[in-house]
């Protein structure tokens, strides 16, 4: 039987991050509803279940609560920020309201042994994000960890499995936190692990199988790795009865459309038709400043010519589209706000005539790069760095032309080039130039010049959901400044962008 963990979700930001961080730590993880009944929660039996953190006071009514047999039903828990303050209120504990601390703080530990502190040590930075605050434990409960914004920042009850802390340990932020859910789920709980992509893809093959049965599909293809890890899984599932489509909206970067083709019809075995349509998506965007509509008018006339295409080939039910967890999230799922409408998410058509399939859902880039290496992927494919689906028409601030985005590309090639050359692509997540529509003026041999301002933006990133901005060598860049003015004429001023991700996010628009 496969090891399983269930995150009970109350509705936080971290949800599928503390699911990632237990496949990580070699274990099976799924995230389900809070609102989940005690039966829907056996049928998958779960080894061990984490009640994520929430924005929600346990005073609030109509605050989410677990059906109270889950709390008796003999599993081992872990409960994070709300989910601790649910665990402490719901088993007689006291949880007092409106006691704020958000930002670093210093977790001790107060002397109690226990296995879930195993190899941590007596002082450690955490992550907190909380309103409330536990101020008694409940009964049979001891005190682990305390901090001088919560007196309790970790509990737990060794006879019963049950613990809490009042920190994020799944984030960054928090040193020790992986060692901590480690504990949990090897110390505590008592797995084995042994969970992998293998394990992924043996799992995801069946279901595909099952959901399309003996019908055909499309491939949304971009040849970003997003695309091609989603086309091989279902290809293994669906052998030629999956074809892969290539729509050319003209917003690529230099040779990349070539690239592309040649990469799918000399290296991965489908059936590739190549849509060249870029004079309808000019037409489409003709007059479109915002960037909500940008996106949205790009992801609707995408999915009419897939829907042209499976006209021509027969019968076709299913979509296979590259949705990785941060296109969803920042998309804006049930209550969560809307950062950008994804062209893949909340860009899609209302009158949508296909069923989506979206194997990678649920995944971030990093465990997608890990998969496609599983799947025997190129690593030309599979290392290749993020491009959105939009392309260059979502890094050009103002309307779509095909004079500025000849210019834009130009300039992309040359920041690629010379990040290449430097040798340190391995160590950066994006690297490309934005069109940000401010024309200055500039002096080039004696003359006056007012041409456009260019703005080169360099990340790192562990898997796209935060980034910083990477710093780069002075001396690089001046060559990359000196460059792009002297090779792509009409761009009189380079400007680098030092913005991380929150509060910016990775691409202008």
């Amino acid at each position: 039987m496969t090891e399983r963990v269930l995150v009970l979700d109350f509705g936080a930001q971290y949800a599928q991050l503390i699911a990632r961080r237990v496949r990580e730590l070699g274990v099976y993880a799924e995230i389900v509803p809070a609102t989940a009944t005690f039966e829907q929660l056996l049928a998958k039996e779960p080894q061990a279940l984490i009640l994520s953190g929430g924005p929600d006071s346990v005073y609030r009514p109509g605050a989410p609560r677990l059906d109270d047999r889950i709390l008796t039903s003999g599993i081992p828990q872990l409960g994070i920020c709300y989910g601790m303050q649910y665990l402490a209120h719901a088993l007689g504990g006291r949880v007092d309201p409106g006691l704020p601390e958000y930002g670093p703080a210093e977790a001790r530990r107060t002397g109690v042994e226990d296995p879930l502190l195993a190899g941590v040590p007596e002082r450690f930075r955490v992550w907190m994000s909380h309103g409330d605050r536990v101020e008694s434990l409940p009964p049979g409960f001891s005190l682990l960890l305390g901090s001088d914004g919560a007196p309790c920042a970790a509990m737990g009850d060794a006879a019963r499995k049950i613990y809490a802390v009042q920190f994020h340990p799944e984030v960054v932020h928090t040193e020790h936190g992986m060692e901590l859910l480690r504990n949990f789920l090897y110390s505590v709980v008592g797995l084995t692990g042994g969970w992998d992509m293998g394990s992924f893809l043996e799992r995801e093959v069946p279901r595909i199988q099952a959901e399309v049965g003996d019908r055909s599909a499309l491939v949304a293809l971009s040849g970003g790795v997003d695309s091609a890890v989603a086309a091989a899984i279902v290809h293994r599932a669906l052998g030629d009865r999956l074809t892969a489509v290539f729509v050319d909206h003209g917003f690529l970067r230099a040779g990349e459309a070539e690239e592309v083709e040649r990469a799918f019809t000399e290296r991965v075995p489908l059936r590739f038709i190549h849509v060249k349509a870029e004079d309808r998506f000019l037409a489409a965007l003709a007059g479109v400043v915002d960037p909500e509509e940008k996106r949205k008018r790009i992801g609707n006339l995408f999915i009419r010519v897939f829907e042209e295409e499976a006209q021509k080939l027969g019968p076709t039910d299913f979509l296979v589209q590259g949705t990785l967890y941060p296109d969803v999230i920042e998309s804006g799922p049930g209550q969560a706000a809307v950062i950008k409408s994804h062209h893949n998410v909340g860009g899609l058509p209302e009158d949508l005539r296909f069923r989506l399939l979206e194997p990678l859902r649920e995944l971030f880039k990093d465990e997608v790069r890990r998969l496609g290496t599983e799947l025997g992927l190129p690593r030309s494919l599979v290392q290749r760095q993020p491009f959105p689906g939009p392309g260059l028409a979502i890094r050009m601030v103002g309307e779509v032309q095909p004079g500025r985005l000849e210019l834009l590309r130009r300039a992309d090639l040359v920041v690629r080039r010379e990040i290449e050359a430097a040798g340190i692509a391995d160590d950066l997540w994006q690297w490309f130039a934005v069109l940000p529509g401010v024309r200055t003026v500039g002096v080039m041999g004696d003359h006056r010049t007012y041409g456009e301002a260019l703005v080169v933006r360099v990340v790192t990133s562990d898997d796209g959901m935060t980034a910083d901005w990477a710093k780069l060598e002075p001396a690089l860049l001046q060559r990359i400044a000196s460059a792009i003015v002297s090779e792509v004429p009409g761009i009189n001023r380079v400007l680098y962008d030092v913005t991380s991700k929150p509060p910016g996010t990775i691409e202008w628009e």
